[in-house]
């Protein structure tokens, strides 16, 4: 059951627990420290860690920033990328050629996890979102429409786990 509603919006990234990043978040993202961090629970099992990092450990989506997952479960990666397309569906986001289209794009990124797989997105704005399996990257999807409603599953006000929200921002 847990497989198939693969757990409420997935994505990787790393998740670590000191508050400087790993060094290629530092690479990408100059002063990245730790805003904040959670883990998404479905029912009884912790599905992930997630952390999200910016320059000073300061949030704002206009600028570079990274979100973190460490995988508690093993997950298909095609069902991280229809549960995040359904995620962005949910935030009322409804461009049928645009949602086609990321859909494939994250098919083709996102790899299959194991338990204590690290993913990670690192966003910049105007260049797009690169995602890391470990400290290796995996694939890029440009723009920001993308970022805004990817992030937006962990970090928009209309996100569907409204606690890890606040963990993450730091609330």
């Amino acid at each position: 059951m847990l497989k198939a509603f693969t757990l409420c919006f997935i994505f990787f990234l790393v998740g670590a627990s000191a508050a400087s990043a790993l060094p290629f978040v530092q690479q990408q993202i100059p002063e990245a420290q730790k805003v904040g961090q959670g883990i998404l629970s479905f029912a009884f099992w912790d599905v992930y860690q997630a952390t999200l990092y910016a320059p000073k450990g300061q949030w704002d989506p206009q600028k570079p920033f990274a979100l973190s997952l460490e995988y508690y479960r093993e997950i298909a990666g095609k069902d991280i990328a229809e549960r995040s397309l359904d995620e962005i569906k949910k935030q009322g986001f409804d461009e049928p050629a645009l949602l086609t289209q990321w859909q494939q794009d994250m098919q083709a990124i996102f790899p299959d996890v194991q338990k204590g797989s690290v993913l990670s997105a690192v966003y910049n704005p105007q260049k797009g979102t690169t995602f890391y399996n470990g400290e290796t990257p995996i694939g890029t999807i440009a723009g920001d429409a993308f970022a805004e409603r990817f992030f937006g599953i962990w970090l928009a006000e209309t996100t569907s786990e409204p606690a890890l929200r606040q963990a993450l921002l730091g609330l």
